[in-house]
């Protein structure tokens, strides 16, 4: 019997993940909606396939889930939009004409970072709950392109007692910001570059995941220090948790189909990077994100609430002298 009224959960790994099939598509209720946000809080990663939606039918979808992010602080002026909606985070390899990006570019650059495992938008303020990553255009089968996640949950519940004991009494906090992971992404390119001069969001290391009841670690590339600690001490837990979470374990890979597909996750169970591949320079991979405004106990962090969010402007203030190709991608 499946536990769901309107679909069948497939798992796709042993503590996380599942595939949703037998959805309705082109009759979805709110009650499907409604279950399928239950599965993504149970499952962390829930995967649809063919759904069929658009750009307008992907952010309806998506406004059932909660308030949505929009891209329009990180527009550079002049920069063109190659679809109509704000909502829709550009997470492809395709430029404002529609045309391959140049793999030596500036914006090619800072995708880099998304190939490390991190959560979206703990660099803000306001942390993300779930997001909604739809494919328009596809890569040919067979030459990569994957999204893989790894489970934030079981990987708190897998450490070390010394150090889980530990974790939970000193209560870390952890300042991020998108420059940790630009910079991480491709350290010669953002070899000027300096995380450290911009604003953090203070997020605690260790959470409770209240729709599950557990805890979880929030750690990722954007993870810049952890507050309280030297700078060594600071930088050797940071990159053991953030080893720790990344073990194969812990992980799962989701390749996508054909257009249409959704992947909806948890940024507060679980963290997610995008897999490389022989398309790389070669073929598109159109993909777009919509992001969810968290309106949980711990949505803010420890940041104060309604404090504004990073943007172009704040980013181009910060970079100096990096160069100012790089000072349009870097909040991207």
């Amino acid at each position: 019997m499946s536990e769901f009224k309107h679909f069948q959960a497939h798992p796709l790994h042993p503590t996380f993940a599942a595939e949703l099939k037998g959805i309705d598509w082109p009759n979805i209720t709110p009650e499907t909606v409604s279950e399928i946000k239950a599965a993504v809080d149970k499952y962390g990663v829930c995967v649809l396939r063919d759904t069929g939606l658009d750009d307008e039918g992907h952010v309806a979808l998506s406004r059932q889930f909660g308030d949505l992010d929009d891209i329009r602080r990180f527009i550079h002026p002049g920069r063109k939009m190659r679809y109509a909606h704000y909502e829709l985070f550009d997470a492809s390899n395709v430029d404002e004409n529609n045309e391959l990006l140049d793999l030596n570019s500036a914006r090619a650059h800072a995708n880099r970072g998304n190939g490390l495992f991190h959560s979206d938008s703990s660099y803000n303020p306001r942390r993300a709950s779930y997001c909604l990553l739809r494919a328009a255009i596809l890569p040919p089968p067979n030459t990569g392109g994957a999204t893989q996640f790894a489970d934030s949950r079981a990987a708190f519940a897998s450490l070390p007692e010394p150090l889980k004991s530990t974790l939970l009494t000193e209560d870390y906090v952890g300042a991020h910001t998108y420059a940790q992971s630009r910079k991480l992404g491709s350290p010669e390119f953002f070899a000027e570059l300096a995380p450290e001069t911009f604003s953090m969001a203070r997020h605690r290391i260790t959470q409770l995941h209240e729709q599950s009841g557990r805890m979880t670690l929030y750690v990722g590339a954007h993870l810049h220090h952890i507050e309280g600690l030297g700078a060594k001490e600071s930088d050797e837990l940071r990159d053991y948790l953030k080893e720790w979470l990344a073990r194969e374990e812990f992980r799962v890979t989701v390749e996508w189909k054909q257009p249409g597909d959704i992947v909806i996750w948890d940024n507060r169970s679980t963290v997610h990077r995008a897999m490389g591949g022989e398309f790389e320079g070669k073929f598109k991979r159109d993909l777009r994100r919509t992001t969810v405004h968290d309106d949980g106990l711990g949505a803010w962090g420890l940041n104060e609430s309604g404090e504004g969010f990073p943007s172009f402007n704040m980013a181009e203030k910060k970079l100096g002298e990096v160069p100012q190709a790089a000072a349009r991608i870097v909040a991207a």
